[in-house]
């Protein structure tokens, strides 16, 4: 009889991994945790067409010292019956708001199943009278020049702790299933959705569309340019702060190092894939996006993959880029992911 003897690092390889994803989980948590404060929702519309009704409504998501509550205002679509149900959130890109996405709201209403849009930070109505990004840009110039280690995160991750107080809400809300929750994003509002719903596992189910990628492997591979664009008052604000004579990479590194903490490593996309297994998940991106480089996204891909097949959850794991596709969401694209998103939700436990 002959003995077989397995390296002790392969014995331990599912043990550190659970570590590793749970420490994940926790930092990026422990990192945008502040004092919990009253939600004090309050409905300031509604109406019923087409078989669906239509709330506008609000809530505080934090107080922060001298500053009035942080309102999130929101629209629920839901149909038009008695019960609690499923309920989808739907986060806008870039200079969106919660409208844009109202015809997804109701897609998913017909549906049966409710869904939710708020504005992002500095987005909508978060925004004021000021042109659709001025006041976010300057928002995270300005959390660029503050000193205070306890800044605003304005740059995806505050929104990120709006998103895990509106889980709060709807978990306490009459017409919607505390057990049902799910959350979908496009550009920005995927981006938040990975870095949200990945620590936060009463979201049953997710679908980042166009925002899925590495951000380290496209600040090492000169692909960080079309992501800089996407704020870019605020990297030439940093590149002057910097002495530098224009947007490069040294700019773009040492912006998203402050802002967003993390980001280029513990808290990047193939680092918070993986907490998603074993629950759902549909990703949507474009071969040609120029946000989110594909060599970049299919290591966030590959890593996600590997978790799902640890935990023999490979059939809840779709990955589809489209062919040819820059940043855009395809309409096959928005359909699967509505039906995806449905279908779990609908699912038996």
């Amino acid at each position: 009889m002959s003995l077989v003897f397995v390296p002790l690092c392969f014995m331990l390889a599912p043990f550190l991994q659970v570590q590793e994803t749970a420490a994940t989980r926790q930092a990026f948590l422990k990192l945008l945790d502040r004092p919990r404060v009253e939600a004090n929702e309050r409905e300031t519309g509604r109406k019923t067409s087409n078989g669906l009704v239509h709330i506008q409504w609000d809530f505080v998501s934090e107080q922060r010292a001298g500053k009035a509550p942080e309102r999130v205002p929101a629209l629920l679509v839901r149909p038009d019956k008695q019960g609690k149900f499923p309920v989808v959130i739907v986060l806008h890109g870039t200079g969106g708001n919660k409208e844009g996405m109202k015809s997804w709201l109701e897609s998913f209403a017909n549906k049966g199943v409710a869904a939710i849009a708020i504005d992002a930070r500095y987005h909508g109505e978060r925004n004021g009278a000021r042109n659709k990004a001025e006041g976010y840009t300057e928002a995270i110039t300005r959390a660029w020049q503050d000193p205070d280690p306890r800044r605003e995160h304005p740059w995806f991750y505050d929104t990120c702790w709006d998103l895990w107080r509106l889980v709060d809400v709807l978990q306490k809300r009459d017409d919607i299933d505390p057990d049902r929750i799910g959350m979908l994003g496009t550009s920005m509002g995927g981006i938040q959705t990975w870095l949200a719903a990945s620590v936060d596992e009463r979201v049953k189910v997710a679908a980042p569309l166009i925002g899925v990628q590495s951000m380290r492997y496209g600040l090492e591979n000169d692909g960080w340019h079309a992501r800089a664009n996407t704020v870019k008052k605020a990297h030439e604000a940093a590149a002057r702060d910097l002495g530098e004579p224009e947007v490069n990479v040294r700019v773009a590194r040492e912006l998203w190092s402050k802002v967003l903490p993390g980001i280029l490593d513990q808290f990047d996309g193939p680092a918070m894939m993986p907490l998603f297994a074993p629950r759902p998940l549909y990703i949507g991106n474009g071969e040609k996006d120029p946000n989110c480089p594909i060599k970049g996204a299919r290591l966030a891909f590959a890593a996600a993959e590997k978790a799902y097949a640890a935990k023999d959850a490979s059939d809840r794991l779709k990955i589809d880029v489209a062919e040819g596709v820059a940043h855009k969401v395809t309409d096959e694209q928005r359909a699967d992911s509505i039906d995806w998103c449905v279908r779990w939700l609908k699912a038996k436990p």
